[in-house]
C-alpha cells in the first residue's frame, strides 16, 4: 500500500483502463467465497421520504439567515450560527445554540476536520459505520497475516475522548437532506447541520467485470484483510486432507498499484518463509501467484524506472507478473484475461480499483468519475457553500489528486480552517495540495519511493523510509510499538504470528 506518502488506499494504476467488467457454497467445496465480509462503510438504504419536521423557505441549503446587506457575512454567504428551529432533544429541550458541524467518516480526513476545530465555537458529531479508525496502508499486512487486526485500528471514541466539542454516533447512514439540513443514519433520531463535511473514502468498484463481485475476495477494510486470511489458511488446511491439491494454493491478485503490489509480495513472504515451513506435506513451492495489470507497466503513477524496479524485484521473489492486459471476466476459480488466457486459483484477491463510498449518491449533487462528489477550490460543494467533500470521495475537475492518504489529511485541515474563516465572516480559500511523495513496500528489504525534489529511493533504503514513515502516522503509541515489535520479531524470525483461524462451524 502506497501511503503518498500514501494511505487511503490508492487506487490499482490499471482503475480506468480494466476491460469489461456471497451466499456460502456447497458443503464440501474447496472455493471459500462464503468467507467473504462486505466492509461497505455506509448502508445503501434508500432515503427516507421525510424526517418529521417542516421547515419554512429561510432554511433552504447554502443560506444562512439574519445576515444584514452588506456585511462581512451576507458576502460569504456564512453567518454566525442561529439554531435551527428543528435541534431540540426529545421533550422540546433546546440542544446547544452553537455551530453544528457533521463529519461522515473517520478516516484521515475526517480526523483531521475533527481535530482541526478543537478549539473552535462548534459542536461536532463523528458519524462512521464502525467504533475504529483504520490504519488502511497496512492492511495488506493483516491479509498476509503480518500483523493482528487491534495493531492498525484504534477505538474513534478513545481519539476523541478528550475533545470536548467532539461526539461520536457509530451508524450507518442512510439518507441525507441538503434542503433539510439532516443526516439519518441507521441509529438515533437524524442529525441536523449547520455544515456537513464528507470524508467517507471508497468501496471497492468491478467496473462491470463479469464476475467480479461474486468471486473475488477486496481489500478495502479490516473485515477484507481477516477474509483474505482466513480463506488463505483455510485452503491450505483442507489442502492436507485433498489427494489432489491442483491450484488451490494458487493466487492471482488483480491489479497492479501499490494494494496488488504490497499484496503480492506479503503473500510470497508469507508462503515462503512460514507456510511451506507449517504445511511440509504440501507443495507449497510449486503454488503460483500471479499479479495481473491492465497497463504495461507496474505501478504506473510512479516514476518508469521505480516501476521497472518494482517488477523485477516482484519477479525474481517468484511472482508471475502479467501487464498490458486487462481483465475480462472472473468465474469461480478463474480469472479470464482478455487476451484469451485463463489463470485457475484457489484464491482471487481484487485490488484493481475503487468507487465513492455509497454516501456520495445521497447527497443529489454533481458527480464526477466513479461517484466521487465534485468539488471547488475550496473543497465545498458548488451550489453548497455549507456542504465539504475531502479525499477519496471528492474530486476537483480542475485538479485532480491522487487518492491517497495525504489530499485527505492537508484536505481534513483545510476544510477545519475554512469553517472557522466562514463563521468569522472572511472568505474560504482555495485548497493548495503539497506531494510528499509515494511509496510502495514489495517486502523484506526492498520499497520504492518518489520523494519531493525528484529524489528517488530504492532497495533496503526506501525499504527503512518506508518503515519509518508509516509508524509515525500510525495512530496510538500502543499500535506504534506492537507493530515495531511485531516488524522485529517477523524480520528475526522468518515468523508470521497472526495466522490464527476464528472457530467456525464448518
Amino acid at each position: 500500500m502506497s501511503f503518498s506518502v500514501s494511505g487511503s488506499r490508492c487506487t490499482s494504476s490499471s482503475c480506468p483502463t480494466v476491460s469489461s467488467s456471497g451466499n456460502a457454497p456447497p458443503a464440501g467445496t474447496r472455493r471459500r467465497t462464503s468467507l467473504r465480509r462486505r466492509g461497505s462503510l455506509h448502508s445503501r438504504t434508500p432515503a427516507a421520504k421525510s424526517f418529521g419536521t417542516t421547515r419554512s423557505s429561510r432554511w433552504r441549503s447554502g443560506s444562512y439567515p439574519t445576515a444584514e446587506p452588506g456585511s462581512a457575512a451576507s458576502r460569504t454567504g456564512y453567518v454566525r450560527h442561529r439554531r435551527h428551529p428543528a435541534t431540540r432533544r426529545r421533550g422540546g429541550a433546546p440542544m446547544s445554540t452553537r455551530h453544528r458541524v457533521v463529519v461522515i467518516g473517520a478516516g484521515f480526513g475526517g480526523l483531521r476536520v475533527v481535530r482541526g476545530l478543537e478549539d473552535a465555537d462548534v459542536d461536532i458529531v463523528v458519524v462512521d459505520a464502525h467504533n475504529f479508525h483504520t490504519f488502511q496502508p497496512l492492511l495488506y499486512q493483516v491479509a498476509t497475516a503480518g500483523l493482528d487486526t487491534d495493531d492498525i485500528a484504534y477505538p474513534i471514541r478513545g481519539i476523541f475522548r478528550r475533545q470536548k466539542n467532539a461526539t461520536v454516533r457509530v451508524a450507518a447512514v442512510t439518507a441525507i437532506d441538503l434542503e433539510r439540513r439532516t443526516v439519518t443514519t441507521t441509529r438515533g433520531e437524524p442529525l441536523v447541520f449547520d455544515t456537513l463535511v464528507g470524508a467517507a473514502g471508497t468501496v471497492s468498484h468491478d467496473f462491470g467485470i463479469p464476475g467480479v463481485t461474486d468471486h473475488t475476495l477486496p481489500l478495502k477494510s479490516v473485515a477484507d484483510a481477516v477474509t483474505i486470511r482466513d480463506h488463505v489458511l483455510t485452503t491450505f488446511e483442507r489442502a492436507t486432507f485433498d489427494d489432489t491439491v491442483g491450484h488451490d494454493l494458487d493466487v492471482v491478485v488483480c491489479g497492479g498499484g501499490p494494494t496488488g503490489v504490497e499484496m503480492a509480495g506479503g503473500l510470497t513472504e508469507l508462503y515462503d518463509r512460514v507456510l511451506r515451513k507449517d504445511y511440509p506435506s504440501l507443495p507449497v513451492a510449486a503454488a503460483r501467484i500471479t499479479l495481473v495489470e491492465a497497463v504495461d507497466q507496474v505501478l504506473s503513477t510512479f516514476d518508469e524506472s521505480l516501476g521497472a524496479r518494482a517488477e523485477h524485484t516482484l519477479r525474481e521473489r517468484g511472482v508471475d507478473v502479467i501487464t498490458g492486459v486487462p481483465i475480462a471476466g472472473v468465474d469461480d476459480g478463474v480469472v479470464e484475461l482478455d487476451d484469451g488466457r485463463r489463470i485457475e486459483a484457489g484464491t482471487i484477491v481484487w485490488a484493481a480499483g475503487v468507487r465513492a463510498a455509497p454516501v456520495a449518491e445521497m447527497l443529489g449533487v454533481e458527480l464526477g468519475k466513479a461517484g466521487r462528489i465534485v468539488v471547488g477550490g475550496d473543497l465545498s460543494v458548488p451550489g453548497h457553500p455549507n456542504v465539504f467533500a475531502i479525499g477519496d470521495i471528492a474530486v476537483d475537475p480542475e485538479r485532480p489528486l491522487p487518492q491517497v492518504a495525504q489530499p485527505a489529511i492537508q484536505g481534513g485541515k483545510h476544510v477545519a480552517r475554512q469553517i472557522e474563516r466562514r463563521l468569522a465572516g472572511e472568505r474560504t480559500e482555495t485548497f493548495e495540495y503539497t506531494d510528499k511523495g509515494s511509496m510502495a513496500t514489495i517486502g523484506r528489504n526492498q520499497a520504492v519511493a518518489e520523494l519531493p525534489g525528484g529524489l528517488k529511493l530504492s532497495g533496503p533504503i526506501g525499504w527503512l523510509a518506508w518503515l519509518g514513515l508509516h509508524l509515525v502516522y500510525l495512530m496510538g503509541f500502543r499500535n506504534r510499538l506492537n507493530v515495531l515489535v511485531n516488524w522485529t520479531w517477523n524480520y528475526l524470525t522468518y515468523d508470521r504470528a497472526s495466522r490464527l483461524l476464528a472457530p467456525s462451524d464448518d
